[in-house]
């Protein structure tokens, strides 16, 4: 009888134990706690350079290998073959940053390869050059479509492009390399 009495207990105790802690739960939500602040979480950096991520570079070779993984041993999926493109990188890894160009196409290039200089690609045929940030002000050149231009200042509409020898303002909206904040 004992026994029996004792495996009853030990079965009661396990059956009570949840009702238990719940009943303690819920005494303990009933108490008013503070409000936990949490940070405000910022733009995703790069684990190898803590740049943020995504950001924009140009090819600083005048070709370069676009690997399908992060080393040597990794496939050649094709050339990138202008100096100065303007790429977007994504991710990082160890020596490598996997890139995408601006039709969305990308892979791991090594970052011997590429520059922090800034470019854009001009989105636009015959891309007015101005002479100051605003639609009246006088053209100084005008830009033809996929040229590469250096990338100087900008403010929220425009930026300041060095191409060809000139200098002047463009539309941000018809620039790839650029982003629009």
């Amino acid at each position: 009888m004992k026994i029996t009495q004792l495996l009853c207990l030990a079965f009661a105790t396990i059956i009570a134990a949840p009702v238990l802690a719940q009943d303690t739960a819920a005494q303990t939500a009933a108490i008013e706690t503070p409000a936990i602040e949490t940070p405000e979480i910022g733009p995703e950096v790069g684990p190898e350079t803590n740049l943020p991520l995504p950001r924009y570079v140009s090819l600083k070779a005048k070709e370069a290998n676009v690997r399908r993984g992060p080393s040597l041993t990794h496939r050649i999926d094709w050339v990138f073959q202008r100096r100065d493109m303007p790429l977007q990188v994504v991710a990082e890894y160890g020596h490598w940053r996997r890139v995408i160009d601006r039709d969305g196409q990308g892979g791991w290039v090594h970052y011997t390869m590429l520059s922090g200089v800034r470019t854009v690609i001009v989105d636009q045929d015959r891309l007015p050059l101005r002479v100051k940030p605003t639609d009246t002000a006088a053209e100084r050149a005008e830009l033809e479509l996929n040229v590469i231009a250096r990338l100087g200042e900008c403010d929220e509409d425009w930026c300041e492009l060095t191409a060809g020898g000139y200098t002047g303002w463009a539309h941000k909206s018809v620039l790839w390399g650029v982003d629009e904040d």
